[in-house]
């Protein structure tokens, strides 16, 4: 793992991220105490890396549309002709 100060990573900001991106760690360092480590990241590790890899590579298309989620929010809930407590007060009288 190298040791950089903040300093130097600023000044040398895109030579450090490549070293980073081939794989290599950096350990910074402000006034010689350690205050953070900086480590490549996998994809395959984020909530969304392996659907983001798999769009990067042209094999799967995000939608543009809005979700069914959010539609499905936004509407009321069917009304029944039965209340709630009778189908489970029924229920419940056929050993279910």
């Amino acid at each position: 793992m190298q040791k950089v100060s903040i300093s130097q990573l600023k000044n040398g900001l895109s030579a450090y991220l490549k070293k980073v991106r081939a794989g290599q760690s950096l350990l910074i360092l402000d006034r010689n105490e350690p205050i953070a480590v900086l480590e490549r990241v996998d994809f395959d590790e984020l909530p969304e890396g392996r659907l983001a890899r798999l769009t990067q590579s042209g094999i799967v298309r995000r939608s543009t549309s809005a979700r069914p989620q959010a539609a499905l929010a936004d509407s009321k809930a069917p009304k029944t002709r039965k209340s709630v407590v009778a189908a489970l007060i029924e229920e419940r009288g056929e050993g279910r």
